[in-house]
């Protein structure tokens, strides 16, 4: 699933991770002499998911750290040849030629545990 596919499926997931990324990008801009209404013009504007989803298309492994700030942990293996990837670790099939493939894989199955872990339990009805 692309980038653009997860922020549309997993919303709330889709906010907790643009937040995390205008953090980040805001504490970049710590070292220079950057006004704090320009940095909050930024939080309120925030990043487009069209932007956003390019980068997670090109560099997956930038959202490890979000994951991880939410208990949700990656890990990728290789043996020769073949690239697995855990999530918590339970293993997530299938195998794949190449890391950045392992790692979108597992990016797609962390959004998903990330958005149950943000939804609301529904209430049982009797």
């Amino acid at each position: 699933m692309s980038g653009i596919d997860l922020l549309n499926k997993y919303t709330a997931s889709a906010e907790v991770i643009r937040a995390w990324f205008m953090e980040k990008m805001i504490e970049s801009l710590q070292t220079s002499d950057v006004p704090e209404e320009f940095k909050n013009m930024m939080r309120e504007t925030s990043i487009e998911d069209d932007k956003l989803s390019v980068m997670i298309d090109a560099n997956p492994r930038m959202l490890l750290d979000v994951f991880d700030d939410n208990e949700i942990y990656i890990s990728i293996f290789y043996t020769p040849g073949i690239f697995m990837a855990s999530v918590n670790q339970i293993d997530i099939k299938p195998k794949f030629n190449t890391r950045k493939q392992a790692e979108l894989n597992a990016i797609e199955v962390a959004f998903e545990i990330l958005e149950y872990k943000l939804s609301p339990e529904e209430e049982e009805i009797n």
